[in-house]
């Protein structure tokens, strides 16, 4: 791959920033191009980061404008798409969700048709395969197993359509005669530094005395940590653009994990956060109970639509995503990918940590100056 370029988007996200981290490290990356819609502080501070001769180009724009897609995807090697809206607790609207996730999506893939672009990696999700009841049990499934979602929320359905879309493009002709090779990485919660979904579990839990309430404690999970979730894009990368492993790739979808212990979501983040005084809380409903409470939830806020705009704390769809076995194995990505995941359990468990104790630091100490 001499002389590549790569458009990263989703650039600002979580993920989308350990990606631009480990694209500063290729040594034949040429450009590295970042398309984003709002430039927020945090990219502004990983950009500056990077220690690399690699050009950087930095593109504001939506991911719905389709003449912005392919100006951002002219001379450019391979595209990596990790923007995405996402919600599962029912708070954005459904139209907004569906249209950045698959009509976004499909304008992307329209503007490396048009630009020529050769390669293109999805940011897909396992809730693309479920779970479909917290009755299910799936563990380590594989890809062979063809599992699919059935709920009908936004989320899950826009990123399965989004996915269908991306492998049905694989083969495509492109304007200059070539051809779109595309794979999607399904990819579970995925943890570490700057987590987002942390910082907001770990204030809430503080403001409740350093009590963390059980609402996921009957699932078993696969998470990963980030820096190995941004390891297996660009590891799929380069894989499409190498004449020899790219066969094995084109059209296909992998799961990834790493070597994180599989446990419920509750117990994770008590690992994670032990060290700083969270603790779980004693006692939680039955699951069948949680579920129909959700169920119920959901009804009251059905009825009152036509007067009042409630939005319930949970539902049924998030209490099953929350507590059911749903775990995977990466060995398919390891045969075809060489996804080796680089950073050990105990080592993303310290980082995590650490990185945890400074957010609890914070919250103590902005809480401090308020009572002052």
């Amino acid at each position: 791959m001499p002389g590549w370029s790569c458009l990263v988007t989703g650039a600002g996200g979580f993920l989308g920033r350990r990606i631009i981290r480990m694209l500063g490290q290729e040594k034949e990356l040429q450009e590295l191009r970042v398309y984003i819609r709002t430039f927020k502080p945090i990219l502004k501070e990983e950009l500056s980061k990077l220690q690399t001769k690699t050009k950087v180009t930095v593109l504001q724009g939506d991911i719905l404008d389709a003449q912005c897609l392919r100006r951002a995807c002219q001379g450019i090697s391979a595209v990596i798409h990790t923007a995405a809206v996402i919600d599962v607790s029912g708070v954005i609207p459904r139209q907004t969700i569906v249209d950045v996730n698959v009509k976004g999506t499909q304008l992307l893939l329209d503007a490396c048709v048009e630009a020529s672009v050769p390669v293109f990696v999805y940011s897909s999700s396992i809730s693309v395969a479920g779970p479909n009841s917290y009755k299910e049990v799936i563990r380590n499934a594989s890809e062979e197993e063809h599992l699919e979602s059935t709920w009908p929320d936004p989320y899950s359905y826009s990123k399965k359509m989004a996915e269908k879309a991306v492998l049905a493009a694989n083969g495509c002709t492109l304007k200059n005669g070539g051809t779109l090779h595309t794979c999607a990485l399904r990819l579970p919660f995925i943890y570490g530094e700057e987590c987002q979904s942390t910082s907001f579990a770990i204030k809430a839990t503080l403001k409740n005395n350093g009590i963390h309430k059980k609402l996921a404690t009957f699932s078993v999970v696969s998470p990963v940590y980030v820096d190995n979730a941004a390891w297996a894009h660009i590891l799929a990368a380069r894989g499409l653009q190498d004449p020899k492993k790219s066969p094995s790739i084109q059209g296909q979808f992998y799961y990834i994990s790493d070597d994180t212990p599989h446990q419920s979501y509750d117990d994770f983040f008590c690992t994670l956060s032990k060290e700083w005084g969270i603790r779980l809380s004693t006692w939680s409903l039955p699951l069948p109970l949680l579920y129909w409470l959700a169920f119920l939830l959901e009804m009251v806020s059905f009825l009152l639509r036509p007067v009042y705009s409630y939005r319930p704390p949970f539902n049924r769809h998030l209490v099953t995503l929350l507590n059911s076995v749903f775990t995977f194995s990466y060995k398919k990505a390891q045969r075809d990918l060489g996804y080796e995941p680089r950073v050990s359990w105990e080592e993303a468990k310290q980082k995590t940590s650490e990185w945890i104790g400074t957010v609890v630091k914070q919250y103590k100490e902005t809480l401090s100056s308020k009572t002052q």
